[in-house]
């Protein structure tokens, strides 16, 4: 009897070392890793359509060395043509979802091909051009991070690609592409969530706090969110476009708090501008 009872408490003991040595190790394929995942969106540009070929996204983990070195590209990229101006009304474009090494993230790199396009509308009828990238192309879009990812962390990157600044008519039917991108940790910022009466035409719907100015149109239902907005207080505007007899809309003290979103009760209503029916 004394032999069995000296069995199961070895086979116990045993068990109990195997059992702690599995969960060790379970723990540490889990320990070392963060979850990262890199999202395009869009603020608005007076165009029809600005069509991007994203190529490849890279990352760089260390501020040191030359401009040029310590750069990795990332698997599972998501790549194609992307009409930044689809990316509206809460619309973003997953570029990736992937798990990274905890460590410092430096800087992100958008890469895109030489197959870009703007099609702008002259007089009632669109015309395509080119969309000149020379530095996209040969380095890509480069943004700062500036973000110690932690392992078991998740971190989503939202690059809010300003198309009305971005793009620049250099004359004679020519456009080029000189991104300027703003970068938001979507876990770290909150964002401002509403729609928009009527629905007939886009709005364009913008967020002010001090120097923080980030804009977004609404889509064919009138819904907008403006994403990667660090937490504050909040003037929203709604502006209708030109000819539509509709007034400019002001939404104030719109409180905005990080990992969530404000929703504005009871949306925004357009009146009619005086002497107009």
């Amino acid at each position: 009897m004394k032999k069995y009872h000296l069995f199961l408490f070895l086979f116990a003991l045993t068990t109990g070392f195997v059992s702690c040595s599995s969960d060790d190790d379970s723990a540490g394929s889990d320990d070392g890793k963060a979850r990262v995942a890199i999202k395009l969106t869009d603020a608005p540009g007076d165009y029809e359509q600005v069509l991007v070929e994203v190529e490849d996204v890279m990352i760089k983990t260390t501020a040191e060395g030359s401009d040029e070195e310590g750069w990795v590209s990332l698997e599972g990229v998501n790549t194609g043509v992307i009409d930044l101006l689809s990316l509206t009304g809460g619309v973003t474009e997953l570029l990736i979802d992937t798990e990274l090494e905890a460590s410092y993230l430096h800087q992100i790199r958008l890469v895109l091909g030489d197959n870009n396009t703007i099609v702008v509308n002259n007089d009632g009828e669109d015309h395509e051009y080119a969309l000149k990238t020379p530095s996209a192309e040969q380095s890509g879009l480069k943004v700062m991070v500036g973000q110690e990812l932690e392992a078991g962390e998740d971190y989503t990157f939202i690059l809010d690609f300003d198309v009305d600044k971005s793009v620049v008519a250099t004359g004679a039917g020519t456009y080029s592409l000189k991104p300027v991108i703003r970068m938001a940790v979507e876990e770290e910022t909150g964002s401002i969530v509403g729609s928009v009466h009527p629905t007939t035409e886009q709005v364009l719907i913008r967020a002010e706090s001090g120097s923080m100015n980030a804009s977004a149109y609404t889509d064919a239902n009138g819904d907008f969110q403006i994403h990667g907005l660090p937490a504050g207080t909040y003037r929203v505007t709604a502006t209708p476009a030109a000819g539509l007899g509709l007034q400019v809309a002001v939404v104030n003290n719109v409180a905005v708090t990080a990992g969530s979103a404000t929703t504005i009760e009871g949306g925004i209503f357009l009146d009619a501008s005086a002497g107009t029916e």
